[in-house]
């Protein structure tokens, strides 16, 4: 499986945007495919994320979504990847490897100071993705206020 990996524009949106639902119900949202395409047609629009894919043969089986974000202290661009999604047919065949070195490369491309990300303390098996790929876990603790 040849696997190339892409950063997209809004106009590319609609290719991918069963995959970004797909997504969003592994985490129990309901299915909404035009949604999901206008929010990242929004965000995409106004310079708010980049969107990266991977397709294998020409057809799109990940993305992932960095934000960007600052450090007041370090005076440096920061990514947040904040969305990682690999179709269920295509894991464990280095898609997400290949994205997260894309993230790393970006990273560089754009003077940032470092990549940061979440995931569910129950998501062991992404957990276990990060770390084989150089990712280390941060002890510090977060807050969060719902609004």
């Amino acid at each position: 499986m040849g696997i190339s990996i892409k950063r997209i524009s809004e106009q590319d949106v609609d290719t991918i945007a069963f995959l970004f639902d797909e997504y969003r119900q592994f985490y129990k949202q309901p299915t909404d495919i035009s949604a999901a395409a206008s929010f990242l047609k929004e965000r995409l629009s106004r310079n708010e994320s980049v969107v990266f894919i991977a397709d294998a043969d020409e057809l799109p089986v990940g993305f992932m979504q960095l934000y960007p974000i600052f450090s007041s202290v370090g005076l440096k661009r920061a990514w947040l990847l904040n969305d990682l999604y690999v179709a269920a047919n295509t894991r464990k065949h280095g898609v997400g490897k290949l994205l997260l070195e894309a993230a790393k490369q970006f990273g560089k491309e754009t003077g940032s100071r470092w990549l940061l990300l979440q995931t569910g303390a129950d998501n062991t098996t992404a957990q276990s993705v990060y770390e084989r790929n150089g990712w280390v876990r941060e002890t510090d603790f977060f807050y969060r206020m719902d609004l």
